[in-house]
């Protein structure tokens, strides 16, 4: 099959072999993926990965065991947890030691012609949602994460810092809530996109009212945790969502003395994500900056890399 590898060199190869069906996964021939800040940072060197990447995905079930999901529309949660460990019967199967990670770890992952991935992590698509929505499930679960970790109150005053893509996203699961939100950023046609659904913005640098009770750091950059700090009220709650290559430079000792809540998120729940989707309450439209086939995915991923660039899709297959 077709796929984009990273294997120190991001290639790609029309030679690759298909994934192996094993009992209680499903076979998944994709149709469009998107390319996500973290993919850009394996190719810098995050997490060692070598193999398929990506991990947002839309596709088509071509072989399982259950009949039923033959020819379904899904996405899919992208963490394959083996079920038995403690973490898994605690609940936190994105925590099994033993997982692999479509297109991260231990896994080959979208950026191909098909895929595998257990039955339990598929999710089927509404007809109502088209692909060039669905393919933001995960993503957006991600920002549903955050709601899953700190309560938001209408009275609290919140602050997302980013406008790249995920940061619009978080911005819209969060203007649900009713909270005081402003989003921080640099881009002003990015900034326009929340603005046109009347969610406040304001250019870095340039941010007026109160410290806020909560901040959502989703700059992507490593210096975005001392503007996310500064932003801060004390006691207040710092959640990160930013994942980087390298490490972070951090004054530990103003979090101990302002007594800061960090709260580290990551991957959350599909069924609302889809749901959001499915009936309009975010709008994701506006966040893709650009669609390539397969065929062209160097390309793709030079776009994606280049400043100010939102979502870049790649089509798979006709």
């Amino acid at each position: 099959m077709k796929a984009l590898v990273y294997d120190g060199t991001l290639r790609l190869r029309d030679d690759y072999p298909l994934p192996a069906l094993v009992p209680g996964e499903a076979l998944v021939r994709v149709r469009l993926a998107g390319i996500c800040n973290t993919d850009l940072e394996i190719v810098r060197g995050y997490m060692g990965f070598r193999g398929v990447l990506g991990h947002e995905f839309v596709g088509v079930v071509e072989d399982c065991a259950d009949p039923s999901l033959i020819g379904q529309r899904v996405v899919g949660e992208i963490n394959a947890h083996c079920g038995e460990c403690s973490f898994c019967r605690a609940g936190m199967p994105t925590h099994c030691p033993n997982r692999t990670t479509l297109g991260i770890w231990g896994r080959d992952g979208a950026f191909a012609e098909y895929l595998t991935l257990p039955i339990r992590n598929l999710h089927i698509v509404p007809d109502e949602i088209p692909d060039e929505e669905a393919v933001f499930t995960e993503p957006l679960a991600a920002a549903l994460e955050i709601l899953e970790q700190v309560p938001i109150r209408p009275t609290q005053r919140v602050v997302v810092l980013g406008d790249g893509k995920l940061g619009l996203l978080v911005a819209q699961v969060l203007a649900l809530t009713g909270c005081d939100l402003l989003v921080v950023g640099h881009h002003a046609e990015k900034l326009a996109i929340l603005a046109r659904r009347e969610i406040a913005t304001a250019r870095e640098g340039e941010v007026d009212g109160p410290p806020a009770d909560i901040v959502v750091e989703c700059t992507g950059r490593p210096e975005g945790f001392a503007v996310a700090k500064h932003l801060l009220r004390p006691r207040g709650t710092l959640v990160l969502k930013s994942t980087y290559h390298g490490r972070v430079e951090a004054d530990l000792t103003s979090l101990v003395v302002d007594e800061i809540t960090l709260v580290g998120s990551r991957c959350g729940p599909f069924p609302p994500a889809l749901r959001l989707l499915q009936h309009r309450w975010v709008d994701v439209r506006p966040l893709i900056g650009a669609t390539y086939p397969l065929e062209d995915g160097i390309a793709a991923f030079a776009r994606a890399a280049e400043p100010g660039m939102l979502k870049v899709l790649l089509r798979v297959g006709n």
